[in-house]
């Protein structure tokens, strides 16, 4: 018998089935930076729109995790689509390099006793070390960028524009000194910013305490009581009791019903709503209410402390609840934002007794010397012992903690500076109303984000920007020794010390001689010895990086972290663009979640659940974790294990394969010489540029709205479906059997030429590596690269509407048709489809569809005979069975017409016209 093999056109190709994506990506990323391929990318997308994707700089301190993995992967994503869509999207990666974490690296190498200049040099150096290791990782995920020249917000030029920036915040009005209640780190030493703040549960004391009225008999008369000869209290609850020695005044809600309670303690003041729970606490059965106010009655009535020489006033504020309590609130300015702002109102002093290690000074009675944990037991029994103590319980209840050490913090005033929300430039506009129009004039990715930032403005306290750090941009200011006054030259100071820092660091400032700037004026001024936030050193990254890179532009299109970041560097940088500019530095803001494991939880080193991005890539390749990473929706949390790796492995898989069919059956096909007008395409081939053009069209949707999961998706259900299952499970027969320069194969060729080059542009975003290695083998250029090209042109037939129509009708029966062969596979009567003859029983327009094939039906139904009826019917029938004729050698179909050309009695009469012959004809699959 004759071997027919060699007669088809088997497919061929150097794109192998593995991957092998660990071992080979790291030569692709060292023939990329031979190739200097970010840079040509530049080059030829020159003159194009730009869009800028502003990176927020990630600390430089430690590892990369698998968050900075998504995050550096997503804006990888959106670059590279960016840049297939036709725009110029340079991308300069940056680093945060000042702070308190680097500093506690440096203490814990070389020891704390070390002269400042020769620390801060080590932090320097420190910081360079831990960028250069990061930035390894974030090139192997495969990132293009300009990672020769990123930014750093150490580099002296950056530190210099920091200054400047500030100066710009001072000269516009925000900037300003103050004594007010900060959020204090004892182990830190140092105020700390809002997004530095983390809530854990913490178990407090929580206390009622009454305040005894001064003069109760006049109270009892004013309000009418009948009983005048009992002593009066106001009533608090308070969970600090540490901060009564700050005590100034007791808040009411001027609004609030209060009751007057006779109880065995005297008469108590407490909020109606709040009374009943309160009585309860203090154990008192037998009560009587004898009176009630409105809170606004109680104002200026004078309390005594209940264990300091002092009396203070009852004021009323609106920040008084009736959530918990008594409705009255201990008012410490020292200690709380909110009695800071009410205390002004009535000009009560911010008296804070807390030094800077967190003990009360020695001068406070009773407290000295103590730390406030320590002060929390002192002054419950001080209130014991003067029968001031209603109640005391333990409250589990959410704390600030400090994100660095997990400690408990507190509320102190100190005189820091502040970027006042409330503050109003030359043209009367305050902070808070710039920063909110700014956030209405931002696009949002999720849209959820917009409500949360809009919250977070209407009610941010001021910025306190100064810390009390050694590595860190030093505010360069000058203040009146006694006064506390800006210097009248303070601007011109700032520059020129700007200019100093441009040359040599921040070391200009910290060596800097007061004499050298100040002149005479030494005897009265002094140095301002505080560094900035190091939320405010990124928060100017638009001032210092996309205002002064020439590739870059102002404001960014798109801001890209972590959901965190609406506390961090997306308000840091509002508040800066806003101080400065008037307008938010960005037009767009995305947020991601945050990776957890397999259950949801949050990984830990202690749990043993981390998921390390190099351990990824060293087992999987980049590609997977890109992959995982698109497939994810990041809007919420994203879900990580071994398990979900594996199942995107061998997702990747079926996308390999597909690619590896596509090209091998193109391994002859050359576009400049075999395509073909697409009047002489087959009809399946030009529903097929229907099919690709919808799906295309899709995903760039998708892609404008940053839906990268729904991207992966469709790409699936294209390969899968589509294409796996459906088109080019027709177009086997065609391509292997046909002659090769026939008609009917290079029309098929034609168009998988175009479904390949359209599926390498759409995957390139995530799956580079993977895009780069086909483009090679498409372009035969090895100097030519997928992200030179655009988002492909599909052509598409004249009658696509038509061809939409009717192909849509006959898929409908095909997978009908698989349906009912499914029960003679089952029998075993038959293995392949090819073994089947089908009987189609076909209502009108299903009958209209399939009868265009003509003879071609066979061939779309992937039977070796279809036989077509109209009927009556509203739903098709269809009777298979095995055929009983013989198997073609070389095609595998079963005909009537096999053995009937006696030198070739295993072939069927197509092959041997296919190889001896004229050719079969084909018109539509």
């Amino acid at each position: 018998m004759a071997d027919y093999k060699n007669t088809l056109n088997l497919p061929d190709t150097p794109f192998p089935m593995r991957g092998d994506l660990a071992k080979r990506e790291p030569k692709w990323l060292a023939f990329w930076q031979e190739q200097q391929r970010y840079e040509k990318i530049r080059k030829h997308a020159a003159g194009r729109p730009k869009f800028i994707l502003h990176d927020g700089p990630p600390y430089a301190n430690g590892d990369i995790h698998i968050g900075h993995a998504v995050n550096k992967i997503l804006k990888d994503i959106i670059i590279k689509s960016k840049t297939l869509s036709g725009f110029d999207a340079p991308y300069v990666p940056g680093w945060d390099c000042h702070g308190l974490p680097i500093e506690l690296q440096v203490e814990k190498q070389h020891g704390k006793a070390i002269p400042a200049a020769k620390f801060r040099e080590l932090c320097r150096e420190y910081a360079a070390s831990q960028i250069e290791r990061q930035k390894a990782d974030f090139i192997r995920l495969g990132v293009l960028g300009d990672w020769d020249h990123p930014y750093r917000t150490m580099d002296f030029t950056f530190e210099a524009g920091i200054m400047r920036t500030l100066g710009e915040i001072l000269a516009n009005g925000y900037l300003y000194q103050g004594a007010k209640p900060v959020h204090w780190c004892v182990d830190c030493g140092s105020a700390l910013a809002e997004a530095e703040v983390e809530y854990e549960d913490k178990a407090s004391a929580a206390i009622d305490v009454a305040f005894a009225v001064e003069d109760s008999a006049a109270l009892a008369t004013k309000l009418g009581l009948p009983v005048t000869n009992e002593p009066i209290y106001a009533v608090i609850w308070t969970t600090t009791p540490w901060t009564l020695p700050a005590n100034q005044a007791v808040s009411v809600h001027p609004d609030f019903i209060y009751d007057c309670i006779l109880t065995p303690k005297g008469i108590l003041i407490l909020a109606r709503d709040l009374a009943e729970a309160a009585i309860k606490r203090y154990g008192f059965e037998s009560v009587e209410v004898i009176g009630q106010c409105k809170g606004s009655a109680l104002e200026h009535v004078g309390l005594l402390h209940p264990f300091l020489a002092r009396v203070v006033p009852v004021i009323c504020g609106e920040h008084v609840t009736a959530e918990a309590g008594t409705g009255l609130v201990h008012t410490a300015p020292a200690h709380g934002v909110d009695d800071y702002q009410v205390g002004l109102k009535y000009n009560l002093p911010v008296e804070n007794p807390v030094s800077d290690d967190g003990k009360f000074f020695d001068s406070i009675p009773y407290v000295g010397g103590q730390t406030v944990w320590e002060g929390n037991k002192t002054v419950i029994t001080l209130l014991t012992e003067r029968d001031a103590l209603l109640a005391n319980a333990k409250l589990i209840h959410s704390y600030p903690h400090c994100w660095r050490h997990k400690t408990p913090i507190i509320f102190r005033a100190t005189h820091q500076w502040f970027i006042g929300m409330d503050k109003t430039d030359q043209n009367g506009t305050r902070l808070r109303e710039h920063a909110t129009a700014a956030v209405a004039n931002t696009a949002f990715f999720p849209a959820w984000g917009r409500a949360r930032l809009e919250g977070m403005m209407k009610n941010r306290p001021d910025w306190c920007v100064s810390r009390q750090r050694n590595w860190g941009v030093p505010m360069p200011l000058f203040i009146h020794k006694e006064t506390g006054e800006l210097h009248p030259r303070t601007a011109e100071f700032i520059e020129t010390v700007a200019q100093k820092v441009e040359k040599v660091g921040i070391e200009a400032w910290f060596s800097l001689e007061a004499a050298e700037l100040l002149g005479t004026d030494t005897a009265d001024y002094k140095k301002v010895t505080d560094t900035l936030d190091v939320w405010f050193d990124s928060g100017v990254t638009h001032a210092c990086v996309l205002k002064q890179r020439p590739e870059l532009a102002h404001p960014a299109d798109l801001y890209l972290e972590g959901s965190d970041q609406h506390r961090g560097w997306f308000q840091s940088s509002l508040l800066t663009g806003c101080a400065t500019d008037g307008y938010a530095p960005y037009r767009a803001l995305l947020t991601h979640g945050f990776v957890v494991d397999g259950n949801g939880h949050k990984m830990s080193k202690s749990k043993g659940n981390v998921v390390a991005p190099q351990k990824v890539m060293d087992s999987y390749g980049a590609d997977i974790l890109r992959l995982w990473t698109a497939s994810t929706d990041y809007s919420g949390e994203l879900t990580i294990s071994d398990e979900i790796l594996k199942r995107v492995v061998e997702s990747y898989r079926r996308i390999r394969n597909t690619l590896r069919f596509l090209l091998a059956n193109l391994a002859d096909f050359d576009a400049h010489q075999h395509a073909l007008p697409m009047d002489q395409w087959l009809s399946i081939d030009r529903y097929a540029m229907v099919m690709l053009n919808e799906f295309q069209q899709e995903v760039l949707t998708h892609y404008q709205q940053y839906e990268f999961h729904h991207i992966v998706q469709k790409l699936h259900h294209f390969c899968s479906e589509d294409l796996g299952g459906f088109y080019l499970d027709i177009l086997k027969d065609r391509l292997y059997t046909s002659a090769p320069d026939s008609v009917a194969r290079r029309s098929a060729q034609h168009a998988l030429f175009h479904i390949t080059h359209a599926l390498t542009r759409i995957m390139a975003p995530f799956l580079s590596f993977t895009a780069e290695e086909v483009w090679m083998l498409l372009s035969n250029n090895a100097h030519d690269s997928v992200f030179l090209q655009l988002w492909h042109e599909i052509p598409l037939p004249a009658d696509s509407h038509s061809l939409n129509e009717q192909w849509t009708l006959i898929r409908e029966t095909l997978a009908e048709v698989r349906k009912d062969l499914e029960p003679l596979r089952a029998a075993g009567e038959i293995g392949s489809s090819l073994q089947a003859e089908i009987e189609i029983y076909a209502d009108a327009s299903h009958y209209a569809a399939l009868a265009g094939l003509g003879d071609d039906l066979r061939l779309a139904m992937i039977t070796s005979s279809a036989d077509l009826h109209l009927a009556d019917t509203s739903v098709p029938r269809y009777v298979a069975r095995a055929s009983t004729h013989a198997k073609c050698e070389r095609c595998w179909h079963y005909r009537a017409d096999v053995g009937s050309i006696a030198d070739h009695p295993s072939l069927c009469a197509r092959c041997h016209s296919n190889l001896y012959g004229a050719g079969e004809p084909r018109h539509h699959a």
